[in-house]
């Protein structure tokens, strides 16, 4: 149900509760840096494979959706503890030459939350943890979805309004 990285820090946290936070910032530095080369890894070579290959309206279409709202497909599975695809958006992001700074913020903004809750959880719950993660799993899926719906509507939200004030007219006055 939840990755092998989620497992350590709740075995950690019950472990030893002096430990927990340690393990998730250990956690979270690792997944950042993985996830980042990762990333410089798909920049570098994705980037010569999608000039190629992007050449069709609907491959413009999506990178053009991915430059939008495709960081929002990073920030969910990296946020919930479900296992939910996450390379592949990484490789993607990369790929389609999104920021490394915005990379690395998204996913901060995701694991940071995610493994401290995972530390605390354990070190409340004990040998509970994991069997509550197992029960409660269908509830992460819905606050996954309901999460990314919100985060779309308000980045559709967000983006609309600087297009409207972009094509407003500047009074001179």
């Amino acid at each position: 149900m939840i990755g092998g990285v989620d497992v350590l820090i709740v075995l950690i946290a019950v472990v030893d509760h002096a430990q927990a936070y340690w393990s998730a910032v250990a956690a979270i530095a690792g997944s950042l840096i993985g996830c980042f080369l990762l990333f410089l890894i798909a920049r570098k070579g994705g980037e010569a494979y999608l000039k190629r290959h992007t050449i069709s309206p609907r491959e413009a279409h999506f990178r053009s959706w991915f430059h939008e709202y495709g960081l929002l497909t990073v920030f969910v599975p990296a946020f919930v503890p479900i296992p939910l695809p996450l390379k592949i958006f990484i490789v993607s992001a990369g790929a389609l030459e999104e920021s490394p700074l915005t990379f690395i913020i998204v996913l901060a903004a995701a694991r940071i939350p995610r493994y401290l809750f995972l530390a605390w959880l354990g070190t409340r719950l004990g040998r509970e943890t994991i069997p509550y993660l197992r029960h409660h799993a269908w509830e992460f899926g819905v606050l996954a979805a309901a999460l990314f719906a919100i985060l779309y509507l308000l980045t559709s939200f967000l983006h609309r309004r600087h297009m409207l004030k972009s094509t407003l007219p500047i009074d001179p006055t």
